[in-house]
């Protein structure tokens, strides 16, 4: 298969990281949590006392962040200051400060240049919220996944739960998500948007296997036809 990038872009809780995972997987290329960066960034600041909101200090510590992302044992891994924090930004505080910092346009345009430098050189799939309007605007192919606001938080409670994290509540989770909907949506720079592009799956009453294979199976028929058919949805 010729060097692709595949973008998957969509809310809080649709399905994204664990799709990209597994498409990533099955056609062997990379796979690049670019939340994961934002996360980092967001360890980093309160690791630091620094609001995740305060847009010049944040712009001063993005600066000469030693940050790097790593791929062993069939996992990326996220590097802060030489340690590995891949575990450490997968807290609720950390959700919120990552749509905080992503919001800021200095920490994007820092990770944005990361990410095009490995895309550059790669065959990968990327999610996010911008990838395929504003990060990989080019990816030969562009997904945006989606779900109900209680399917997302459902399955983010689960995912919370299943790591040993007790000490929160489902409607907790539904207000993190419906805060950071909000917040990635309206942001000033680089918000969540679907590109015009790009092929909708709707993915409420769908397993993650059957999303897996109706992406596949679209990247599979492309690659035949030479041609993505834009702006389906399925669901």
């Amino acid at each position: 298969m010729a060097k692709m990038c595949i973008a998957i872009d969509g809310p809080a809780g649709a399905g994204k990281s664990t799709v990209a995972k597994r498409i990533a997987e099955m056609l062997d290329i990379l796979y690049l949590d670019t939340g994961a960066m934002y996360r980092a960034v967001a360890l980093k600041a309160i690791t630091e006392g620094i609001d995740t909101k305060d847009e010049e200090k944040l712009s001063n510590l993005v600066e000469d962040i030693d940050l790097r992302v790593e791929y062993f044992q069939n996992k990326q891994h996220v590097f802060l200051d030489n340690e590995d924090v891949t575990d450490k930004i997968r807290t609720p505080e950390i959700s919120i400060g990552a749509s905080d910092v992503s919001a800021v346009k200095s920490v994007r345009l820092k990770m944005v240049e990361l990410q095009r430098k490995i895309a550059e050189n790669n065959s990968l799939v990327m999610d996010g919220r911008d990838i395929g309007t504003y990060v990989l605007p080019d990816a030969r192919f562009k997904f945006f996944l989606t779900a109900s606001v209680d399917e997302r938080a459902r399955r983010r409670y689960l995912e919370q739960t299943s790591k040993g994290i007790s000490n929160i509540s489902l409607e907790e989770v539904k207000k993190d998500i419906e805060y950071r909907d909000k917040n990635d949506s309206t942001r000033a720079f680089a918000p969540l948007s679907k590109a015009d592009d790009a092929i909708v799956i709707d993915t409420t009453s769908m397993t993650v296997e059957e999303v897996v294979d109706k992406i596949i199976s679209i990247i599979k028929s492309s690659e035949k036809t030479q041609d993505v058919r834009n702006s389906q949805v399925f669901s």
